[in-house]
């Protein structure tokens, strides 16, 4: 073959460069033996914006074009017959050199998941994609009987995603179209534990890529059961294939050493997603105890784990009370977990069978951290304190002792991390009714709970978990008031008319 001319555009707008490769395209597919270096110069043209990370957009998409009518058209093809070598003939000859530019042009497509901008990474994604669709459809080799599917390529393409240098969560989340299909599922769990490091720790960024990656891929057993969707093969998927491969990979993801931040995302992913397939969730105890230590969200994480352990797999964890209580800290009310701790709480406490000195002392602490949460969080504790008094009645001696009288100072420990050995029930809830004269009337009608008669069913806390200040500006904005004349004049001054000129109401104007 040839060697490609020197394409070099003249410098001009992207629309006429843009001309000037859809014609090299055009005739390259009307003749491609004889336009072959058109075909060159735009591989080219890719590889230098690659480098020069330019636009590659209009080279991704007519070379996707080029190859997809070129592999519809079986061009690129060659048939093998078993035990029969192929035959040498200008026709085979290039077919070969074409498939070679296919190798390279994809080569040059994966180095494009790399560009700056993300609208170029993405397209190239959708175009490695574009290519293994029609490659499936139409084979490069025809003669084996059986359906092809291009697994080198997909696992190139998985590779490629999971980068040692940057996060590519814009190339995870575009990926999300195709792997909701059950397939393109299959497959890539029949790659992804061949590409996970077993024998080093790989990178923070690799991690968090990888992880985000198996969140796209991983799926709830209803997909198989509802209506599955397929991108290229129709196929009776192999759970327990997959199931197996799942295991697998997260056994060796449980080895690498993580910092917060993949963490916390490890837990996320095993909570919503990789749990329902483990084949032992026990095993996991240990590594969910130690994330109990660490604080913040990846202890309530790991709290949700535990409790998924104890309800299906009949986990014994004695001093879960007392990682419940210390958990509820003064920062736990501005991270996005919030809501995720008020609901488990809300289960852990839901027995009638509880000692009194136990809800007593939830009581006091969410009674004592409402005097400094914020307003939506307050409405929160209130609501869930006033659950807990409906499910135990005796508590209600924190609002009405039996002996009554007067005490210098709450004999409330804060501090005490046992909450049986916090004295909380020889205390009160002057907490709530300081919290009666709140500003808000919102906040104040909420803590009236305790001088009105109970209601006979408990509060819905799904209601308030997900309230935030916004919404309690705007509804209180949206309340009508009565208007009242104030002044005869209206004013224009911050001063009042006093007769003559003064410098002062010349200077200063309200509006």
């Amino acid at each position: 073959m040839s060697s490609p001319a020197n394409f070099q555009p003249q410098p001009s707008t992207n629309k006429t460069l843009s001309k000037q490769l859809k014609s090299k395209a055009s005739e390259f597919l009307a003749s491609p033996e004889s336009a072959s270096n058109n075909l060159l110069e735009i591989i080219t043209f890719l590889k230098e914006g690659n480098a020069r990370k330019s636009a590659v957009i209009p080279s991704l998409l007519l070379l996707e074009t080029i190859f997809c009518e070129l592999l519809r058209r079986n061009e690129m093809q060659i048939v093998v017959q078993p035990l029969k070598p192929v035959e040498e003939s200008s026709g085979s000859s290039h077919k070969q050199w074409m498939q070679a530019q296919y190798k390279e042009t994809f080569s040059a497509i994966l180095e494009s998941f790399a560009h700056e901008k993300s609208a170029e990474s993405t397209q190239a994604l959708a175009t490695a994609m574009k290519l293994i669709v029609t490659e499936t459809e139409n084979p490069l080799e025809a003669g084996s009987g059986s359906v092809h599917f291009p697994l080198t390529k997909l696992r190139q393409v998985l590779q490629a995603m999971l980068s040692s240098e940057r996060l590519n969560t814009h190339l995870v989340n575009r990926f999300l179209e195709y792997s909701a299909h059950l397939d393109v599922i299959y497959f890539c769990w029949k790659i992804l534990p061949s590409i996970a490091p077993k024998e080093f720790c790989p990178s923070a960024v690799f991690i968090q890529n990888f992880l985000s990656l198996v969140g796209a891929i991983c799926f709830g057993k209803e997909a198989v059961e509802e209506s599955p969707s397929f991108l290229c093969i129709q196929m009776q998927l192999d759970y327990p294939y997959i199931r197996k491969h799942i295991n697998k990979t997260w056994s060796c993801v449980m080895n690498w050493k993580h910092d917060e931040t993949s963490h916390r995302q490890l837990l996320i992913l095993l909570l919503e997603k990789v749990l329902s397939h483990l084949d032992k969730p026990v095993l996991l105890t240990d590594f969910l105890m130690d994330s109990l230590d660490v604080g913040g969200a990846i202890s309530l994480l790991a709290l949700q784990g535990i409790f998924v352990l104890i309800q299906q797999y009949n986990l014994t964890y004695p001093n879960i009370y007392e990682k419940l209580y210390s958990m509820f800290e003064p920062e736990i009310f501005h991270t996005k977990f919030k809501a995720r701790l008020f609901y488990l709480a809300d289960i852990f406490l839901s027995s009638s069978h509880l000692p009194e000195g136990l809800v007593a002392a939830f009581v006091k602490r969410l009674a004592r951290l409402a005097l400094i949460a914020p307003p939506q969080d307050i409405v929160i504790i209130l609501r869930f304190i006033g659950n807990l008094f409906l499910r135990h009645p005796a508590l209600k001696r924190l609002i009405f002792h039996p002996t009554g009288g007067e005490i210098s100072q709450d004999p409330y420990v804060m501090d005490e991390r046992d909450p049986i050995k916090s004295n909380a029930l020889d205390s009160s809830l002057w907490e709530v009714a300081a919290l009666q004269s709140h500003v808000l009337p919102s906040v104040a009608t909420a803590a009236k709970f305790i001088s009105n008669p109970f209601p006979s069913t408990e509060w819905d806390l799904a209601s308030v978990l997900e309230i935030n200040e916004n919404d309690i500006f705007d509804k209180e904005i949206a309340k009508k008031s009565k208007e009242y004349a104030l002044n005869l004049d209206r004013p224009t001054s911050m001063f009042l008319y006093c007769g003559g000129e003064q410098k002062t109401s010349q200077c200063w104007k309200l509006y």
